[in-house]
């Protein structure tokens, strides 16, 4: 999906600012949802225990996540599309702003493939293939708009729109890097299970309040945004019911 949303840079060199906040509302809304039904419920789920006890590995693996993606957004180079090229976020760099452009949506990334990795993992040591199923099309579908964030900016940069698109849907390859880590370390690490789930969704969520939700309310759009948000949620939401 990241590559057909990167191949809107064939037909569009500008895509209107309030579809892309909407869109980019969506995948915010599609990443909480993963997170709570998806990720942190399981958790919970497969901890045993009462009160405190059942939650705190959940609380651990979340808090975790956020603080790892907290580390990787600090230290790597990378500028948010639309931003102004004061406003690259990480160590300094001499990096073309196409460059810094990928490195962001990358960072998107890394979150998403890791909960599909641990999702699926998590499936193959019981029950969950649906959940897992449901969150992987989940996150397939948020990946459209993300492409489209990143080979628009690129063509407007004057790349063309074969490297735009290249580039853009090559910024998903972590993706499978990520998933393919977390469902070795949940396969052959069981007891971390609890963790692993929880720390894919904090690492989501902190893309979310960290990237999506600021650049979805860059263009002054933020009621559009909001509305994607509502929506991306609602049928994550059902997506998890139905298959889970």
């Amino acid at each position: 999906m990241t590559a057909a949303g990167a191949g809107l840079v064939f037909f569009f060199r500008e895509i209107d600012r309030k579809a892309l906040d909407g869109m980019l509302g969506f995948a915010a809304g599609v990443m909480i949802a993963a997170s709570c039904f998806g990720l942190l419920g399981p958790a919970i789920d497969q901890t045993d225990g009462d009160g405190l006890a059942k939650v705190l590995p959940a609380a651990i693996g979340f808090i975790f996540g956020g603080v790892c993606m907290r580390l990787i957004d600090a230290y790597l180079p990378h500028l948010h599309p639309g931003a102004p090229p004061e406003e690259v976020e990480g160590v300094k760099t001499s990096w073309h702003r196409s460059k810094l452009l990928i490195s962001a949506i990358t960072l998107h990334n890394v979150p998403e493939g890791l909960a599909v990795g641990v999702a699926f993992g998590a499936a193959s040591s019981g029950d969950g293939f649906g959940a897992a199923v449901a969150l992987s099309l989940g996150i397939g579908i948020q990946n459209f708009p993300e492409g489209a964030a990143v080979s628009v900016p690129l063509r407007r940069e004057g790349l063309s729109r074969k490297e735009s698109f290249w580039w853009g849907q090559l910024s998903a390859m972590v993706e499978p890097v990520a998933a393919v880590i977390g469902a070795a370390a949940i396969i052959f690490m069981t007891p971390i299970l609890p963790y692993a789930l929880a720390f894919a969704a904090g690492a989501m969520i902190f893309v979310v309040v960290e990237e999506l939700v600021p650049e979805a309310h860059r263009g002054k759009n933020g009621d559009i945004a909001t509305m994607g948000v509502m929506i991306g949620f609602t049928i994550m939401m059902m997506l998890d019911v139905a298959l889970g």
